[in-house]
């Protein structure tokens, strides 16, 4: 809700005899188009409304007859209407001087305190055995009140920390881009994977007992050696079936060597996705 500052007040013309120094220190106290200035110019005319010295802020009607009666520890439910009146009166004065729109809705206001005071001056009439004259302030009473318990919860509700004003949220952007995330392969996924090929393998072992040395090293060498010539190699390729079993363990304890030395990486694209092998680093 807009909070308009009323009172205000004026700064004199400056009429009387000026008693700036010509020089101060010997410097000017003030530039005039780039010009210094050691003293006040005779003919210098300030506005009366050059300076406003802004006094209390009110939000309507209610706000300032609510801000009269707690000022003065006035009992909400017996207000002393003369003296509320006559100060509320005061106020307005005042404000007619500078911003007649601005009034009209605190002459409202005014008027009908004027009418309550009157109201209270005038003999009540009989009532009935066991009743209660009403009181002309109860209606302007039962307003306060609600103004007023609506303005406590509007002060917590703004006391509550909000997004914008008392915090924000830290936001960090990441060109995605620009960066490769290669999903990890599983110890289950390579296991799977051997277990595919060892199955592939035994569909077509034939039995026939024979005698091969078999040397981890070459193994490694032809790896590398098939790597160099391709980007990727899918897993599955790397290893030929129709020579048996025991070439098959021989090539994967060659294929987790060069893993383990970083000589070549295992990737897969995501989950589910066929195994590649690639070289680490660039073949001369």
């Amino acid at each position: 809700m807009p909070t308009q500052n009323l009172s205000t007040t004026e700064l004199p013309l400056i009429g009387a005899t000026d008693s700036t120094p010509d020089v101060v220190d010997g410097l000017a106290f003030a530039k005039l188009y780039g010009e210094p200035l050691f003293k006040l110019p005779n003919d210098l005319y300030i506005p009366p409304d050059a300076l406003e010295i802004f006094l209390e802020a009110f939000e309507g009607p209610l706000d300032l007859l609510l801000y009269l009666i707690r000022k003065q520890n006035f009992n909400i439910l017996d207000i002393p209407m003369a003296q509320v009146t006559q100060q509320y009166l005061l106020y307005v004065d005042q404000i007619r001087k500078h911003n007649l729109e601005l009034a009209a809705e605190y002459l409202l206001m005014a008027a009908m305190l004027i009418e309550i005071k009157s109201r209270m001056l005038v003999p009540s009439n009989k009532v009935h055995e066991g009743e209660e004259a009403d009181d002309p302030r109860a209606a302007l009473v039962r307003r306060l009140l609600e103004y007023e318990q609506m303005k406590l919860a509007a002060y917590d509700l703004n006391s509550i920390p909000q997004l914008g004003r008392d915090f924000l949220h830290a936001q960090v952007f990441i060109e995605q881009n620009t960066i490769l995330h290669w999903p990890e392969v599983r110890v289950a996924d390579l296991q799977q994977a051997w277990a595919d090929v060892l199955g592939r393998a035994k569909l077509v072992a034939h039995h026939k007992i024979s005698r091969e040395e078999l040397s981890v090293r070459e193994h490694m060498s032809s790896i590398l050696r098939r790597l160099q010539s391709n980007k990727f190699v899918e897993f599955a390729d790397l290893f030929d079936p129709s020579r048996g079993t025991p070439v098959l363990v021989v090539n994967f304890v060659a294929l987790l060597e060069l893993a383990k030395e970083t000589l070549i990486e295992i990737t897969q694209a995501e989950a589910y996705a066929p195994i590649y092998v690639r070289l680490a680093y660039a073949p001369v």
